[in-house]
């Protein structure tokens, strides 16, 4: 698409107030988006400095950014800010850190530190692992909702709530004191900085001019205010957002958000992108019918000027191995006879553990694959400790920093040693790694152990000084070499080659780092490694499930994964009933929710859309019946083809295994 349609045309040129962009799948929000701020640029009498974009994933806002850049063809864009919400916050708080009482470099808590931290606070009333999930969730979720410990604490319920809020409140002061945000931090901080110095919101005000705001539909509550306080009384914003595509209430998106709009501004305009460039004809009358299901303040129908397409099928199984056999089967005859490339295909469900089986059926008859949520990067062992090292670094109250790395290569400092250095630091209301120079530390420990300690303490410093005065990725590979980190890699790796992968990843690391120190100095000569580390964790907590792989490969997704992606070729497997929808949402009464996430699914397919569902499943050992989902009754009947029921079509699948091993033997003759 190289031209705007009238349409998106209309949201582009409006820049008089308040505009809400009812983006459809599938309709060009990005062109839009990018191309306002290209416009605001040229022809407004914009400054870069002063437009910022904001969205959900790294990969949206670097895609954003580059096509802005590739627009305005060789007139600046530098100073323009395009990014997610969670990096926008972390740059508020960079910047206001004096304000927010916080010492420079401060660190970023990603999931699993949060998580050990709780641990560690829970430790004396032996919570399991599940436990130590739920309170980091119930306070994911009271943050997103801008509740303190004290009113969380309130308004607790019941022995878990009551659980969770005191954690709450000893995780918030031991985060203080360590210097650390979490995640959620990244936008409740500079939401509540804004609430109580107005003269530095109306700073920021003064910085961000316009604001363009993609996938609003996802946003919470700490978002929403944030956005609201940013935009102030000019109104000089855009919202692109589709309610038809909201599926996260559960980590708090609130897709009222969009609703509370008219009420924020009053003058508020709405555009409708209604012209879908994706999907045949035939699809979008499914995914139409589908979600008029659902109440809407906003109607719109999605259309286009493809072809009708064709038909959608619908096939019975008669249980989950013969599901996934069918789907296996399929995408090999369909590669075979048609020259399909794999890449074409994905296979979307509702929950992960519905891959197991497949994977196994693709690998029986070597379709390639790629299951998306792999292993991430900076999961990795050998990552975690070189970042923990880096943490300290630049902010040595990282205590959980620390306790990774003191012995790490052994230094021979045992638990006891640490307990009683935790102890006394503790006692001094200091970082650990701030009290092993205090001389009132010497009356706890003594001898080799405070030794090994202060030696420890000292090399770190030196390192540190060198980061800040030198060159600090040098100063970096120095501290690599030093540690002898590639031996112990090696004498703790079963084999060579798994030692050689580990020893890559540390090295790639450093040069990731590198990358990311020179792309901040092009923005801000004054940025430092410090800032480098910083955006080099929230990048890891944000792409985790952002890996990209072009590679000729089957593509296996939950739904909730498939957002914003489209594939020529689409199968959405189980579809019944406790599957999709699912049985808590049954149970809660939010079937709205499950029936968008079908319409997600059904919006991903360009060409040709298969629905497959199983007659019986296993579920702890013993096969349960399934029913159809209720949203294949919910689709127009006469766009739908049904397999699997009845001898005819016994008869059709076995002609489809005829020809499939047909094509098999023209291809080997």
């Amino acid at each position: 698409m190289t031209r705007l349609n009238p349409r998106q045309q209309e949201a582009m040129l409006y820049i008089s107030g308040p505009l809400l962009v009812l983006a459809g799948a599938g309709s060009g929000k990005t062109s839009v988006i990018t191309r306002k701020m290209a416009y605001l640029i040229e022809k407004c009498g914009y400054e870069a400095r002063h437009i910022a974009a904001v969205t959900f994933t790294n990969k949206a806002a670097r895609e954003m950014k580059e096509r802005v850049t590739a627009l305005l063809q060789g007139q600046s864009a530098k100073g323009l800010t395009v990014s997610t919400f969670h990096n926008l916050g972390m740059n508020i708080i960079r910047r206001e850190y004096k304000t927010l009482g916080f010492k420079p470099g401060f660190s970023i808590f990603d999931d699993q530190d949060s998580k050990a931290l709780l641990k560690d606070l829970l430790l004396h009333n032996d919570e399991d692992a599940e436990q130590v999930d739920a309170v980091a969730h119930q306070i994911s979720n009271w943050k997103n909702d801008m509740l303190e410990p004290a009113e969380a604490l309130s308004q607790a319920q019941g022995p878990q709530d009551i659980l969770a809020a005191r954690a709450y409140e000893a995780y918030q002061a031991s985060l203080r004191a360590y210097n650390a945000v979490d995640f959620d931090d990244l936008i409740l901080i500079p939401v509540k900085l804004f609430a109580e110095h107005p003269d530095v919101l109306e700073r920021w005000q003064n910085r961000i001019r316009y604001l363009l705001v993609d996938e609003y539909q996802d946003t919470n509550l700490s978002q929403y205010r944030l956005v609201r306080q940013l935009v102030g009384h000019r109104g000089m914003l855009t919202v692109v957002g589709d309610d038809d595509q909201s599926i996260y209430a559960w980590r708090g998106a609130r897709p009222e958000n969009l609703n509370q709009l008219q009420l924020d501004f009053p003058s508020l305009k709405v555009v409708k992108l209604e012209q879908n460039y994706r999907s045949t004809q035939r699809i979008l009358k499914a995914a139409n019918t589908l979600i008029a299901n659902n109440p809407h303040v906003y109607d719109k129908s999605l259309w286009s000027e493809m072809a009708f397409g064709d038909e959608i099928k619908v096939i019975h199984n008669r249980n989950e191995e013969a599901e996934c056999d069918r789907i296996a089967t399929d995408i090999l005859d369909r590669h075979l006879r048609h020259g399909i490339p794999f890449r074409d295909f994905a296979i979307l469900y509702r929950g992960n553990h519905q891959a197991r089986l497949l994977e196994l059926k693709l690998q029986s008859y070597q379709v390639p694959y790629k299951l998306s949520g792999g292993t991430s990067f900076f999961s990795r062992a050998e990552i975690k400790d070189l970042m923990a090292y880096l943490r300290v670094l630049v902010n040595q109250d990282d205590d959980n920093a620390f306790l990774r790395i003191v012995n790490l290569p052994r230094r021979e400092i045992g638990p006891s040693t640490l307990l009683k250095l935790g102890e006394y630091a503790n006692s001094r209301h200091v970082s650990m790694f701030n009290a092993i120079e205090e001389i009132g530390l010497e009356q706890t420990l003594s001898g080799q152990p405070l030794e090994r300690l202060r030696r420890f303490s000292s090399w770190l410093k030196r390192l540190s000084e060198q980061c800040e005065r030198e060159e600090p990725i040098q100063a970096i590979r120095e501290m690599i070499y030093d540690i002898d980190y590639e031996g112990w890699i090696r004498s703790n790796t079963a084999s060579d080659s798994a030692a050689d992968r580990r020893i890559q990843n540390v090295w790639t690391l450093v040069d990731s780092l590198r990358n990311t120190l020179e792309r901040l100095r092009e923005d801000d000569p004054d940025a430092g490694v410090k800032e480098a580390i910083s955006r080099l964790l929230l990048i890891d907590m944000m792409d985790r499930q952002e890996e990209e792989d072009d590679s000729n490969r089957v593509q296996l997704m939950t739904l909730h994964a498939s957002k914003g992606l489209e594939f020529p070729h689409v199968y959405l497997m189980g579809m019944e009933e406790e599957l999709l929808p699912h049985r808590n949402s049954i149970e809660d009464g939010n079937i709205e929710e499950e029936r968008r996430l079908a319409y997600v699914g059904i919006t991903r397919a360009q060409r040709t859309l298969i629905m497959t569902l199983a007659s019986q499943r296993k579920q702890y050992g013993e096969m349960i019946d399934c029913a159809p989902s209720r949203f294949i009754d919910e689709l127009p009947p006469e766009d739908l083809v049904v397999e699997g029921l009845g001898e005819s079509n016994a008869k059709a699948n076995r002609a489809r295994g005829q020809a499939t091993l047909n094509s098999l033997r023209s291809l080997f003759d």
